[in-house]
């Protein structure tokens, strides 16, 4: 598919993607996620010439076009909830100024979603999976499993997130862990006897050491205690505490030696007791799992005439990590070209969205000629 067609799309492109980005989507608002996904069904059902199915878990509505009669040898990923309150769009309106698009939602990854609708609309018999998710933002929660099953048995999954800095694809993304430590104590008065009281402060202050350690620089493995509470009033030995950690790793063996020591960490005061809860969230996107559909996709921009793709890493999880982790070659960040995700200089640049419409289309017809 020539860069040309879809310039010749871009208007109804732009139109397409003021209609998303102008229907907030905050992932944990599962009502306004679902009026989302009412207007991505209407809109998707008008440039794919079919409605999609409707799959709801645990209250959050994900959409499914499988499309072809044949067997769906690609999946294409996108989700169309954002981490935007609702209202935001009154302090981030939709704009579009000097070829830069502007609003909520936009860059991550609302763009990601119209390229994919306008490059399989072009496809005149596409066998094709496109699952647009709702939780995204949220850690996938309940999409998860729908993930993972319609990647099973593809030969390839592409995830419509947008690109790294210049358009960089995305060809290695960490593993991602998330855990809580739970500290239970004793209370006491902290004037008169805190001697009788055994104090989770302190205990969660040696903890959060502890966890800080397992890190490896070298490898790239961090584990980082976050959010951390503890007791009740100024006067009072704290009987709680707890923590959450997020840790990242680039390799499976990693994320699993972070997993077996966070769950044999022991109290260090007598009397405190410990509660680990949580576990590896996403698994790695390795490079191994990118590289033969990276070699496609730059073939095919050359062919295209388009500048030469880049690749990188980045420590930030998306969808892919479940493709890739069981075992679908993934290729990521194929979405907008902008930047500024979830902060206030979201943005996408207009001048983009054809030619990387054009090569996603271009590698969906590819891999159904040459799975």
């Amino acid at each position: 598919m020539s860069e040309s067609v879809l310039a010749a799309r871009l208007p109804q492109m732009l139109a397409d993607l003021e209609t998303l980005v102008t229907r907030e989507s905050p992932s944990s608002d599962v009502a306004a996620v679902a009026h989302s996904a009412d207007v991505v069904a209407q809109l998707g059902a008008e440039r794919l010439g079919s409605k999609p199915e409707y799959v709801v878990v645990d209250g959050c509505t994900h959409l499914r076009w499988r499309l072809g009669d044949g067997p769906r040898r690609v999946l294409v990923l996108a989700h169309h909830d954002t981490v935007w309150p609702l209202g935001s769009l009154a302090t981030h309106p939709f704009t579009i100024e000097d070829g830069v698009l502007r609003g909520p939602g936009c860059f991550d990854m609302k763009a990601g979603l119209v390229m994919a609708l306008h490059a399989i609309s072009t496809l005149p018999s596409a066998t094709v999976t496109l699952l647009v998710t709702g939780d995204e933002e949220l850690g996938s929660p309940s999409s998860r499993e729908l993930i993972e099953t319609e990647a099973a048995g593809c030969s390839a999954a592409l995830v419509l997130e947008a690109s790294a800095d210049a358009g960089a694809l995305k060809l290695e993304r960490k593993g991602v862990s998330v855990y809580e430590v739970r500290i239970t104590g004793r209370a006491a008065h902290a004037g008169l006897e805190p001697e009788l009281g055994i104090n989770a402060s302190v205990e969660a202050a040696h903890q959060v050491l502890a966890v800080s350690n397992l890190g490896d620089a070298e490898l790239g493995t961090t584990v980082t205690p976050t959010v951390l509470t503890s007791g009740t009033t100024r006067n009072t030995v704290p009987a709680a505490a707890a923590f959450f950690v997020d840790a990242r790793a680039w390799t499976v063996e990693e994320q699993l030696r972070v997993d077996e020591a966070m769950h044999a960490l022991l109290p260090v005061l007598p009397g405190n007791s410990l509660d680990i809860i949580g576990g590896p969230n996403r698994p790695p996107l390795e490079r191994k799992m990118s590289e033969e559909l990276y070699a496609r996709a730059s073939r095919l921009a050359a062919d295209l005439a388009l500048p030469a793709l880049r690749s990188v890493a980045v420590g930030g999880g998306s969808d892919g990590n479940f493709t890739a982790g069981i075992g679908t070659p993934t290729l990521d960040g194929l979405g907008a070209v902008g930047g500024g995700a979830h902060a206030d200089d979201e943005h996408v640049v207009v001048a983009e969205l054809a030619p990387r419409t054009a090569l996603l289309a271009a590698l969906l017809t590819d891999l159904m000629d040459r799975p």
